[in-house]
């Protein structure tokens, strides 16, 4: 099968690239950055992609690809930073200059280029870069610029092209047929890659690494966790697999029922329902900063799952994870491990799932998919549309949609506010025009007017957005007058909330979550 390696130098959105590529019908995989070239199997690899990074090509211990991977001959394109480390490699020059470029900018052609066949003069371009190329190499040309630098720059007799903007972003235009073109005009790609294949593939490789070993999976009832259920019950007989919920006191009202039901109806025979509520809720008492909150849920998680595999003799089995790659790349363990941190995953960063990845003994059969990839995917294993339809739920649960100390009090509040939101986006036929709705209880009282009363109530921010996989995400548009009446039936049916506002932030700058 035909395919395209992606070389991993730590960009947020290097997982895009290679889902882009494999909506386009072609296999695509990422690999550390740094792999010697010596230790590249090329059997079907029709081109590389060098992505964006955090760091800058002169900086020291910046992340740089072998050299001798400009030798193999194969077709090239290089994606913000990894279009510096081309020119750098060939004696051209990137420095950092007074004037960057971040989000939207035009781009206008100056000779013309296969990469941009097709492709309109003047298409708005999404950039994210502080460095600039100042001097181009010899045998290279500047085939597009935006209003301060080359933009596009290429050598079309060793087929090696470079990107200054991140075509993988859904806020680039035409960035879709750019990397078609890359793919199949440049490398000579086939399609021969879908979803069908890649169901194929993953359950030749979940009944390789499990082996005769019996499986645990981690479960939430949310869309990654079924899916990977799905996926197992699929893949292996369903008396090795063995499906674990844990209540944290941190679900949704009314999860712990559905969850039941849904994994029932997957054909699940050995489903286990913990109610660890209190000791969770005592574990966090105290705890308000964002990343000690998930790490202590993280831990005290894995160490009651221990307690349960002990407590039904499960100490050799696999431990199953429904990991996405969004979790991945914004815990900082992307494939290149030189992204940043943006927030901590509990079934990522937690010491002792760590632990158990470095053992070899975690399957995780989704961790580079992105949501609407899993969606699609659970579609085809026949799970019902309303779990795959459900919107995303973060695996510390309300803990991180309550900012400062999580209580048991603040958690009942909000149960009731989030059902109350969701129950009539449902009614009003918004839920599935929306990615992702929810409530955040914030940590200030606000003065309000009960009946003839003064009182001080909590303020609850409403938060809905839109988005593609999770990468980034706009605002929702509510129908204001929808919206106050949302707010009001709140404000009535849950009498500790006095205020509500919503959140009108895009990703970037914030995130979907607000911890």
């Amino acid at each position: 099968m035909d395919k395209v390696l992606i070389l991993d130098f730590g960009s947020q959105t290097t997982q895009l690239i290679s889902r882009r590529i494999r909506d386009l019908g072609v296999f695509s995989e990422v690999i550390p950055g740094d792999v010697s070239a010596g230790d590249l199997s090329l059997e079907d690899v029709r081109g590389l992609v060098f992505s964006g990074s955090p760091y800058s090509v002169y900086q020291e211990g910046a992340p740089l690809p072998d050299p001798g991977i400009y030798e193999l001959g194969l077709p090239l394109l290089g994606i913000c930073y990894g279009l510096h480390c081309i020119i750098r490699h060939y004696g051209g020059e990137v420095k950092c200059l007074e004037h960057k470029e971040y989000g939207r900018a035009p781009i206008y052609s100056c000779k013309k280029t296969i990469i941009l066949e097709d492709v309109p003069d003047g298409f708005i371009s999404w950039m994210s870069h502080g460095d600039s190329i100042v001097k181009i190499p010899k045998d290279f040309f500047v085939f597009a610029r935006s209003e301060r630098c080359p933009a596009v720059v290429g050598n079309r007799e060793k087929k090696i092209y470079g990107l200054q903007f991140h075509p993988e972003v859904t806020h680039c235009e035409y960035g879709e047929k750019i990397l078609s073109n890359f793919v199949f005009a440049i490398c000579g790609a086939r399609r021969e890659w879908n979803l069908d294949s890649y169901i194929n593939d993953t359950m030749i490789k979940i009944k390789r690494k499990a082996g005769k070993r019996k499986v645990l999976s981690l479960v939430s009832g949310g869309v990654d966790s079924t899916v990977t259920a799905g996926l197992l019950l699929k893949a292996l007989p369903a008396d090795r697999i063995h499906l674990l919920y844990i209540d944290t006191g941190l679900m949704r009202k009314g999860e712990s029922g559905e969850v039941k039901k849904n994994l029932l109806a997957l054909g699940a025979k050995n489903l286990y329902l913990v109610d660890s509520s209190r000791r969770f809720l005592e574990a966090l008492k105290g705890i308000s900063e964002p990343e000690k909150k998930r790490n202590t849920i993280g831990d005290l998680f894995i160490k009651v799952q221990e307690e349960e595999v002990k407590k039904r003799r499960l100490e050799d089995a696999m431990l199953a994870q429904g990991t996405l790659y969004t979790d991945l790349i914004e815990s900082g363990k992307g494939v290149g491990q030189k992204a940043t941190i943006i927030k901590s995953h509990h079934n990522v960063r937690s010491p002792l799932v760590e632990k158990k990845r470095e053992e070899g003994s975690i399957i995780e059969p989704l961790e580079i998919l992105y949501k609407d990839e899993v969606r699609r995917l659970g579609l085809k294993l026949g799970i019902s549309r309303e779990i795959i339809e459900r919107h995303p739920f973060p695996g510390p649960g309300l803990a991180v949609r309550i900012p400062g100390e999580d209580t048991e009090e603040k958690c009942q509040i909000l149960k009731e506010a989030d059902a109350i939101l969701i129950g009539e986006l449902k009614r009003r036929g918004f839920y599935n025009q929306i990615w992702q709705a929810f409530c955040v209880l914030l940590p200030v009282r606000s003065v309000g007017v009960a009946g003839d009363i003064r009182k001080y109530g909590w303020v609850l921010a409403i938060r809905a957005v839109n988005s593609i996989d999770g990468m980034t995400a706009s605002v929702f548009p509510f129908p204001m007058e929808q919206l106050v009446e949302i707010a009001s039936l709140i404000t009535n049916a849950v009498p500790q909330v006095g205020r509500v506002v919503y959140d009108i932030s895009t990703k970037p700058p914030s995130t979907i979550e607000w911890e």
